[in-house]
């Protein structure tokens, strides 16, 4: 009985030690939720309009997350960033200070879509330990982020982790990388930027390969979040992969180059060898590149939003009155192939005489001599060859008000680039096309600025070809006007027609890419084909969709520093079109897309003086359109329409072009073929 007794005793005793040790467990677990909770700092900042928000924590992990009218489409996810010693700015760091302040201003904006752009967001700076802070802004149209170090001694970057995590197996929009080998970062982060979009969800996209920005992503309830970066001053570009988690965009940078070595196209580029272990090198306190998501429903939202331009740092050219955008009489596209005349087409003087003879008969300000003028394979500016006399070249377009612009290579320019800028404006050239870039690690983004600042030194156009998107550089050197990162009309010379698809690519392209700025696409072609017309041909290329549809994308795409791409010889046969694209101005006071829907069509307004140019096109479903003019007010044009014939969906190049009153108070009703377009000029 005794040892039953002491038997039960001892089973109550582990019982009561048992249930008292887990009661001692969930203490301690409460308590250290409630330190954590205590450590986590949250924030909440709301758009001027209150309808995007983003939560903010900070304590453990730096992390956001953005709300749009009560739903959450980017959920919270951490960002920091690492330096090469080890330490993480947003791990373990509480905020010092928090400060708040709110905008509402306005912003200049020459040379590109509007005079002027509204500036209104609300911000929340958190500072750490006065070492380094993280800016949030919130804008009607999207959520903004960014570090700033404030630390006085050189230091370098080991990675920045930029994290977009989805709720569900969203839909995206994007462009991958389209050289290097599969899994292989290095071999990719050689690429020009150029490629159609890959539309699949999240969980289809090929996790191999790397996506460059501006890429795009939806949500439910037709919810869009178009992600890119502005700010790139010296700095790696980013971008993502979904490699590392479910329904995850996760940033990825090239490491900054150790060893380079000089070769690629013509010996015109550098080829990294060997990287070091850091993605940046810091010299002096700094803000780094802002994360934009622009967000809406509303497809046209996207396509109008300005933040690229407006995160950017502001101009650093005081005076800008010697800036002259304007359109170009190109060769390169239709390989100088000009019929009807006595001597051979080429790089020589009698061909850029017979450009510089059309542009300034048409009234186009430049005539570019792209690559060729200079001796090939030797990286040199300087060696100009036999058949070019370029001072007899500049004089004879200066009498016909045109100016020259120069192609230059990459390393040819990089090298030696203010003798060449020195000699070359004094020379009486009016600009540099710069090419074959190709790479966006910190050494490439600070070439691009200082090639801008030295540009402008010398007061000098410079259009950036074989590089990025604009990422902000044209408000903060305006004397750059244009940027390819585009996959432009020039893939028509050689592309396989079962892959080259413009006209699809053209009705994404101000959804996405036109997002971060102008682009160098080189519209313009002549010849233009159907659907299962097209075929590549280098000396006579040509473009899918209608006329109307080329014409259109004068309106439709952004282009301060706008080519004619075809020859003088088919622009002489095409009067009508040819008076229509050398009037159309390339800058503007007022722009506003009105309507479209991504990938199936776009209807873009703008405005230049009295003056206003609507253009649409379409992919290649055909559609009937009824564009709402209200936005004029009430009142009488007079309109000049160029839309689609009748037989433009088996014969491309069919248009009309006809003049009539337009009433601003009616819906304007228009027809476009598969693959067509219109435009409309209103006085």
């Amino acid at each position: 009985m005794k040892c039953h007794k002491y038997a039960l005793s001892l089973s109550k005793f582990y019982i009561y030690k048992h249930l008292s040790m887990k009661i001692v467990k969930l203490l301690l677990i409460a308590c250290l939720f409630t330190l954590t909770a205590q450590a986590q700092k949250k924030y909440e900042l709301a758009s001027p309009d209150g309808k995007l928000k983003t939560n903010i924590t900070a304590g453990k992990q730096l992390t956001y997350d953005i709300v749009f009218n009560d739903q959450q489409v980017i959920a919270a996810a951490p960002i920091s960033i690492t330096l090469e010693n080890g330490e993480v700015w947003g791990e373990n760091d509480k905020p010092t200070s928090a400060k708040r302040k709110s905008v509402n201003t306005t912003v200049a904006s020459p040379f590109y879509r509007a005079a002027e752009m509204q500036d209104n967001y609300n911000e929340l700076v958190l500072s750490f330990k006065g070492k380094w802070s993280v800016e949030f802004r919130a804008y009607n149209d999207g959520i903004a982020y960014r570090f700033v170090s404030k630390n006085k001694k050189p230091f370098n970057i080991a990675n920045e982790e930029v994290n977009l995590q989805f709720n569900s197996d969203a839909k995206g929009t994007v462009p991958f990388v389209i050289r290097g080998a599969d899994g292989n970062y290095e071999s990719q982060f050689f690429n020009s930027f150029e490629n159609q979009y890959t539309v699949k969800n999240l969980s289809e996209l090929n996790k191999k390969r790397l996506i460059f920005l501006p890429a795009l992503v939806e949500v439910e309830n037709n919810v869009k979040i178009c992600f890119t970066e502005t700010d790139l001053n010296n700095y790696p570009g980013l971008y993502l992969s979904t490699e590392k988690g479910e329904n995850l965009l996760s940033g990825v940078f090239a490491k900054y180059p150790k060893t380079l070595e000089q070769g690629g196209h013509n010996n015109l580029q550098m080829k990294i060898k060997e990287r070091e272990n850091y993605i940046a090198k810091v010299e002096a306190p700094r803000s780094f590149p802002w994360r934009i998501a622009v967000v809406s429903d509303k497809d046209i939202d996207i396509a109008n939003s300005n933040l690229s331009y407006l995160l950017a740092a502001p101009s650093k050219v005081a005076d800008t009155s010697w800036i002259k955008p304007g359109k170009v009489a190109w060769e390169w596209w239709n390989c100088w192939n000009i019929d009807g005349v006595d001597f051979n087409t080429g790089v020589n003087n009698e061909t850029y005489k017979a450009y510089i003879d059309f542009a300034g008969k048409n009234g186009i300000e430049y005539v570019i001599l792209d690559e060729g003028w200079a001796v090939n394979k030797k990286a040199d500016l300087m060696q100009v060859i036999p058949e070019i006399d370029l001072k007899g070249l500049i004089a004879y377009a200066a009498e016909r008000n045109v100016g020259i612009i120069l192609w230059a290579g990459y390393y040819a320019f990089e090298r030696d680039m203010e003798n060449v800028c020195k000699h070359y404006s004094e020379m009486g050239v009016k600009g540099f096309k710069v090419d074959f870039m190709d790479r966006d690690d910190q050494m490439m983004t600070d070439f691009n600025f200082r090639a801008a600042e030295m540009c402008a030194k010398y007061k000098l156009l410079l259009d950036l070809h074989g590089t990025h998107k604009p990422a902000g550089l044209n408000r903060t050197y305006p004397n750059v006007l244009n940027f390819e990162g585009v996959y432009g009309l020039e893939q028509a010379k050689w592309e396989d027609p079962k892959i080259l698809d413009h006209v699809t690519y053209n009705t994404q392209l101000p959804f996405i890419r036109q997002v971060s700025g102008p682009m160098d696409y080189t519209q313009g072609a002549m010849l233009n084909t159907i659907k299962g017309q097209y075929k590549p041909n280098y000396y006579e290329p040509m473009s899918q969709g209608t006329r109307c549809n080329q014409l259109a994308l004068y309106v439709i795409l952004e282009s301060p520093l706008n080519m004619l791409c075809d020859n003088p010889s088919n622009y002489v046969r095409e009067p009508e079109c040819t008076k229509f694209i050398s009037a159309i101005p390339t800058t503007w006071d007022e722009s506003k897309v009105i309507d479209g829907k991504l990938g199936e069509y776009v209807i873009t307004a703008r405005r230049k003086g009295d003056t206003w140019y609507i253009g649409g096109i379409t992919n290649w479903h055909g559609r009937t359109v009824e564009v709402d003019l209200s936005f004029l007010g009430d009142k009488k044009m007079k309109g000049e329409l160029f839309r689609d014939g009748v037989n433009a969906w088996k014969k491309a190049r069919d248009y009309k072009r006809v003049e009539q009153t337009v009433n601003t108070a009616e819906k304007f009703k228009i027809k476009m073929a598969p693959g067509g377009g219109f435009t409309l000029k209103l006085q």
